[in-house]
């Protein structure tokens, strides 16, 4: 009975002779719905690894930045300033932003603090969008023209600024102090120098407590000896964790950073330290290695023989 059984019973690759093709066809479906049943099931309990989203891990790589910038873009009238800069500053550090008179260190800067008019791309300051309300308080600009009023003292301006930012109460001696002014606390800012202009300009920019500190060239005609004293300042707040964004045409400053950008032509040329940048071009001093990469720059972006000989025709 038992091998009768067993003969009647369909193996693989033997057809029965009672298994017409419609039972074979609905056999086949239901093993393969079986099948796919189980699949879906052990996928479910155990779901398989999945390889990080590129957006991920920049946003993970990122979450130490002050200032995340993607792709962006300027023009200024026809004049095409940015064409798609990416740019990530870190926190608690000082970082230069060095390059020639008219390389778009300025506009880099207003587009960070929100002041700047963009075509396209994104600044993210803090995780803010650039120039949002949140950061009112939290970013500081200083511009390289006296953002003062002439007809007030030196006090008197920043104790108006002050009032603004609600700061407390001794920020305005303490900023007074940092920046060297205490003999002209009570001089109209009018009849200051034109260093002395700057100054006023910088404490208006530390008051309050920022964490993040825009400054446009903020040593421009200041003698050796302040310079020292400023570039003290800048170290101390960026050892307090307050992230200082800087930039120059003076290329000695860019020991005194952590980090340097190098522009030219509204490009980033370089994104290094002052050791890297100093070993990489087999230099010993900052501007003839910012010179050494202007011509590597040159030579990497000069047209070819063709392109010339099209330009001409």
């Amino acid at each position: 009975m038992s091998d009768r059984i067993a003969d009647s019973v369909p193996r693989c690759g033997v057809s029965a002779p009672w298994v017409g093709p419609g039972e074979r066809l609905v056999v086949v479906v239901v093993v393969v719905v079986v099948v796919v049943v189980v699949v879906v099931v052990r996928m479910w309990r155990h779901p398989p690894l999945r390889r990080p989203h590129r957006g991920s891990i920049i946003h993970r790589m990122m979450n130490n930045s002050a200032v995340e910038i993607s792709q962006l873009r300027v023009r200024r009238g026809r004049t095409r300033v940015f064409d798609g800069v990416d740019l990530v500053i870190p926190r608690g550090e000082i970082t230069g932003l060095l390059g020639p008179s008219g390389c778009g260190k300025t506009t880099l800067m207003r587009s960070i603090v929100g002041v700047q008019k963009i075509a396209g791309g994104t600044v993210t300051v803090l995780g803010e969008p650039g120039g949002s309300s949140a950061l009112r308080h939290r970013v500081a600009y200083g511009t390289q023209g006296a953002a003062t009023y002439d007809d007030l003292t030196v006090r008197q301006n920043l104790a108006y600024f002050a009032r603004l930012l609600k700061a407390p109460k001794g920020d305005v001696d303490r900023v007074i102090d940092e920046v060297g002014l205490t003999a002209q606390a009570g001089q109209l800012t009018g009849s200051l120098s034109g260093g002395q202009s700057i100054r006023v300009s910088l404490a208006m920019a530390l008051i309050g407590t920022p964490e993040v500190i825009v400054l446009d060239e903020p040593t421009v005609g200041l003698d050796p000896v302040l310079r020292a004293e400023l570039w003290g300042l800048f170290r101390r707040l960026a050892d307090s964790g307050v992230t200082m964004v800087v930039s120059s045409h003076v290329m000695d400053e860019a020991l005194r950073c952590d980090r340097l950008l190098l522009m030219r032509d509204g490009r980033i040329i370089a994104d290094t330290t002052p050791a890297a940048l100093l070993a990489d071009t087999g230099t010993t001093e900052p501007e003839a290695a910012f010179l050494a990469l202007i011509e590597r720059d040159r030579e990497a972006h000069a047209p070819s023989r063709r392109a010339r000989r099209e330009v001409s025709e």
